[in-house]
């Protein structure tokens, strides 16, 4: 798949798999009931239909890229300060379910630790992984880098210009 022909866009675009943030969306899309939560498990929005499906004889799903994050549930940055990729190991069970908590309430028990990781395709040449506003991992597409302000917004590069050529100053 290539990148998509913008300067920078969410993570969910690499997903894999839809992501349900809630049991209603879940239920909406699929139109099953979601499993009962599961507090001993971590929350998990996603599923992989093909995980019981393998006839093979393992009884894991190996998944090659996933944001590394931290015990919080924090991207974890590597030696170039972008957002690690990392492995994610799970039992064919768990890869093929959701878990998702009922959020009815500020301290559901079992949903306050971080989400397991939705899988992710590769990236495209052109494409990297950055911090975006608030630590958010974002994509980043190379052919489009001139269009990325640094750490400006448009509006603000607007402004810049504008106050420029009042000062006299050609850009």
């Amino acid at each position: 798949m290539a990148a998509l022909p913008k300067a920078s866009y969410g993570i969910s675009e690499l997903y894999l798999f839809p992501y349900y943030q809630t049991r209603e969306q879940y239920t909406k899309a699929t139109g099953k009931e979601a499993p009962e939560f599961n507090p001993n498990k971590p929350p998990k929005g996603w599923f992989d239909p093909a995980a019981v499906a393998d006839a093979s004889t393992r009884r894991s799903v190996v998944y090659q890229n996933v944001i590394a994050s931290s015990d919080g549930g924090y991207a974890i940055a590597g030696e170039d300060g972008k957002p690690m990729l990392e492995a994610l190991l799970l039992s064919k069970a768990d890869a093929a379910t959701v878990n998702i908590p009922l959020k009815n309430s500020a301290n559901e028990p079992g949903a306050g630790v971080p989400e397991v990781p939705v899988p992710m395709r590769d990236l495209e040449p052109e494409e990297y992984l950055d911090f975006g506003f608030g630590g958010n991992v974002i994509v980043r597409n190379r052919n489009y880098e001139t269009e990325i302000p640094a750490n400006f917004s448009v509006q603000d590069r607007d402004l810049l210009k504008s106050i420029a050529r009042k000062l006299g100053i050609d850009v």
